[in-house]
């Protein structure tokens, strides 16, 4: 894993979210309508039966969701009285994950227009250590890199597009599937 952690001078809506920093979450990515972050799954995170509890997951993927609605350097002229936020959301669980796994969230913008946007979050665990999943998951892009990355923890090589993680990085098993839907208003 990366040795990021939660700041606001990674993202300005990260500054003082506390839940967040609580949940260990990495910021892998961020660029105009994407977010990719990561965590480790806790045992204080598990429910009575051993799995990551749901609202855990939930709550990873929303922070996701809020990355990828939220500009992370707001282009010139960008009015400050505003935030984007949820007005509704589905998630959809599709596997379990346990105690020590970690956990990728994908965001992506899928459409917007006005002041609301629809977003899918694909969220995945997989365990530390074990191969990375195959390319024919639907993620990222396969590569057959014969030398070592050369970028610095948390960062992405040049060649890989939001919405897409490298082969050394792709997350493991889909285990949930989060839509957002978002909408901007006026900061009180």
């Amino acid at each position: 894993m990366a040795e990021l952690t939660v700041s606001g001078d990674t993202h300005p809506i990260l500054k003082g979210d506390y839940a967040s920093e609580w949940m260990g979450i990495e910021v892998v990515a961020l660029d105009d309508g994407h977010a990719t972050i990561r965590m480790a799954l806790r045992q204080e995170m598990l429910n009575g039966f051993g799995m990551a509890h749901g609202g855990m997951i939930f709550a990873f993927g929303d922070t996701a969701f809020a990355l990828a609605c939220n500009p992370a350097t707001p282009e010139p002229g960008f009015t400050t009285g505003t935030i984007t936020v949820a007005s509704g959301v589905d998630i959809n669980f599709i596997g379990p994950a346990f105690r020590g796994q970690v956990l990728t969230a994908v965001a992506n913008r899928r459409a917007s227009s006005g002041r609301s946007g629809l977003y899918d979050v694909q969220i995945y665990a997989a365990d530390p250590g074990t191969p990375s999943a195959p390319a024919s998951s639907g993620v990222g892009k396969a590569t057959a890199a014969a030398t070592p990355p050369t970028t610095l923890p948390g960062e992405l090589p040049a060649d890989t597009l939001p919405g897409e993680l490298p082969a050394d990085t792709l997350p493991g098993e889909l285990i949930a599937e989060f839509r957002g839907r978002s909408r901007t208003i006026s900061k009180k």
